[in-house]
Order: C-alpha cells, then structure tokens, then sequence
C-alpha cells in the first residue's frame, strides 16, 4: 500500500486537474465554438458546421495553410540534417579549432530574441538580395532559410541529449570487429538516437508552423503565412472560419503526435533489447564465465 496520506494525494490530484483545465480548457471551449451557427464566437445559437465549409472556400487562408505546411515539412527536415550533424560532430568527435565559437553559434538562437533575429535576417536579406537576384524578394525561400536557422538550435539540443546517453561502448565494440564509422553511425547510432530525431522534427515543425515575429520581417507581400494571415484576421474581427482551422490542426496535431509517439516507443523498446542482449553477450564472453581461457 502507498505510504502518501489520502490528504496529500487529494491534492495532488486537484492541483492536476486545475493545471489542466488551465491548459486544454480554452482548447475545447475553442472546438465547441467551431460549430456555432452564429457569426459571433461568443453567443451560441445552435449547432453548425456551415464555417467549415466556408474556411475551405476561403482562398486566402487555405493558400496560408499550404505555405506553411510546406516551409515547415522543408524547414523542420533540413533542420533534423544540420542538427543531428552539429550533435554529432560535437558530441562524438575530438576537440578541433573553432570548437566553442560553432557550440556558441548553434546555441546562440535559443537565447536570443524572435525580434532581433528576425531584424537581423531581414537585414541579411536585404545585403544579399543587392547581390543575388535570388534575395531581390522576400518570399517562401526567405522564410524557410529564416525557420531553418532557429530550428536546428532545438532540434540539436534534442538530439545531443540523447547522444550522450548512447553507449559508447558497442560503437566501440563494432569497429574492433571490421565496421567502418559510417556503418557504425548508420547500424548502431541512428538507430539508437531515432526516437530523438523524431522529437527535433515535430518540435522544428511545431516551431515553423507557429511562428509569428521572425516570418513577419522575412516575408513578403506573395507570401503570407498562417500565423501572419490568422493574426490579420483577427486584428479585424474574430471570425468562426478561424475556430473552425484552429480545430482541425489540434485534430491534425493530436493525430501525429500519437503516431510519433507510437513509432518512438517502439524504436526505444527495440534499442532497450539490443542494449539488454548487447551486456548478455558481452557478460557471456566475460573471462570468468571461460576459466578454462585462463
């Protein structure tokens, strides 16, 4: 039986239930409205489904949606690459020069400012766009190479933590047996690292998708994301065509998580067996289990 008094536990659990009204409440009062007949979002009168039909009638917001679908796929994918090899060249191999200004510059995005970021690729941009006729317009290009700077810092993060958490050992013990570091990374460290790789691109995809202040300096007028597009609408005049979008992504979102949640947990069982069977065998080829070697 627990030792925790039925006191304590009661309040454990109020202030659970609290924290997550606090957080999903405003969520599920955003879907019921999704399906108001009404045009205003704060009085009820019945129940419709009329605003999701006229959300994809909408041209703007649906070409909103696809452009930021598509930067944050393309962002969030390139993110992964750049961050899964500053993890890797940081984490696994020797001190080499510039060490510490690359680890300051991979990280530097986390601390800093969406403002000053977004001022600073801006200017970027505008330099560039006086020598390259790529850069002459801020637009899709733009905004995909602003997200992929600020999202490889998080998906590094996410990847070096688990890296370190890698045993190094079989890495090891594969490359004394013939295996060269490429198969070594391929057979044994991604594999090992997949769950966390997975984690660094729904969290850049998160990251692009959401983002608001950094877009905002990039962009352009041919290329209106949709935070910037929901964020205009709102400014003048909350419409039900925004609860109604608001509920499929959450569905959308909800939908993938469990997946990714699904295939990580699979991926982490299968890394804990070979772990299991990996320390079996190396305890089996143990000196004292082989006395007659000695």
């Amino acid at each position: 039986m627990s030792n925790i008094p039925v006191s304590k536990s009661k309040w454990k659990w109020l202030i659970l239930s609290l924290t997550m009204a606090f957080l999903y409440l405003p969520i599920l009062i955003l879907i019921i409205y999704s399906f108001n007949a009404s045009r205003l979002v704060t009085v009820w009168a019945g129940f419709s489904t009329k605003w999701y039909g006229a959300l994809f009638h909408d041209a703007m917001l649906m070409h909103a949606v696809q452009l930021s679908l598509t930067i944050g796929v393309l962002s969030a994918s390139a993110a992964v690459v750049l961050g899964t090899i500053s993890a890797f060249v940081l984490g696994r191999l020797n001190r080499f020069p510039g060490e510490r200004a690359f680890s300051f510059m991979i990280s530097a995005p986390l601390v800093m400012p969406d403002v000053i970021m977004g001022l600073s690729m801006l200017l970027m941009f505008i330099a560039l766009g006086q020598v390259f006729d790529l850069f002459s317009e801020r637009g899709m290009l733009t905004i995909w190479i602003a997200h992929v700077t600020f999202c490889t810092s998080y998906v590094y993060v996410v990847v070096s933590s688990r890296l370190k958490e890698v045993d190094r050992s079989i890495e090891e013990a594969a490359m004394d047996l013939g295996a060269p570091p490429w198969k070594v990374f391929v057979l044994i460290t991604l594999p090992s690292i997949f769950p966390a790789i997975v984690a660094g691109w729904l969290l850049a995809f998160t990251l692009s998708l959401d983002d608001l202040v950094i877009a905002s300096f990039v962009s352009g007028p041919s290329a209106t994301t949709l935070p910037i597009a929901v964020f205009s609408s709102v400014r003048m005049g909350i419409s039900p065509k925004i609860n109604a979008l608001a509920t499929i992504i959450v569905a959308v979102v909800s939908v993938a998580t469990l997946i990714a949640w699904w295939l990580m947990s699979r991926a982490e069982k299968r890394h804990q067996q070979a772990v299991r069977a990996a320390k079996r065998d190396e305890q089996l080829m143990a000196p004292e289990h082989h006395p007659d070697v000695l």
